[in-house]
């Protein structure tokens, strides 16, 4: 992984074009070709980034200092350097991944072998569908053959809604499996993450550990 800082400022012409102004910004260059560009008060969400299948080209000569990434589509992200304060790299070798709770786990299980809990008609097409950003908990078909990814979390909040937006957008690429849509499900939902997944387009299920053992009822309350 490259990690640079820099004043910057950054343009992207693509299906919109976007302008963020000079200032300084922290730029990640990922081994899987990824590049993103973070500013100091959004968490982890990226200002910017272009995800990897794309390719980097730094700038020789008048155009030193200026980087240029172009996805498959011809999207481009361009990075005009004014300043670079630090930049090195990393080698982070093979991460093990995330490691689920045993809560969690069990619900993916649980609901992969009851997929029809979901709806009538879905059929599962794989747990742990990997994508080059990491698994997606459950993907599966519904009743109209359109493939739903589906990520599981034993609280529901804000930042899974996001990583199923991550998904979803990495997935929707893929001529193969798109369109492909959403489901958000969890024991328990909060209210921001059940408002910010409906203002996606994604929806929401939550889960009955109980009743997806056999124990109660055995149908999911989808909103």
């Amino acid at each position: 992984m490259r990690l640079v800082i820099a004043r910057c400022s950054v343009d992207y012409a693509g299906r919109l074009t976007a302008h963020l102004p000079s200032a300084p910004r922290l730029i990640l260059v990922k081994a899987d070709g990824s590049v993103s560009i973070h500013a100091d008060d959004r968490a982890y969400k990226p200002l910017n980034w272009m995800s990897p299948p794309c390719t980097l080209k730094e700038g020789t000569g008048d155009d030193a200092g200026v980087w240029t990434v172009i996805n498959k589509a011809g999207e481009k992200l361009i990075i005009t350097m004014e300043e670079v304060l630090h930049d090195s790299s990393h080698e982070l070798g093979v991460d093990p991944g995330l490691i689920k709770d045993g809560v969690e786990a069990h619900l993916q299980e649980l609901l992969a072998d009851r997929i029809e809990t979901l709806g009538d008609g879905y059929s599962l097409i794989r747990r742990e569908y990997m994508t080059a950003i990491g698994p997606v908990d459950i993907l599966c078909r519904d009743a109209d053959g359109q493939t739903v990814a589906v990520e599981i979390k034993r609280r529901g909040e804000i930042d899974g809604v996001e990583q199923l937006t991550r998904y979803l957008e990495l997935l929707n690429r893929d001529p193969h499996l798109a369109p492909v849509k959403g489901i958000f499900a969890a024991q328990e939902i909060k209210p921001q993450a059940r408002v910010l997944a409906t203002d996606r387009g994604i929806g929401c299920a939550v889960l009955d550990y109980d009743a997806l053992r056999g124990i109660e009822d055995d149908k999911l309350r989808l909103f």
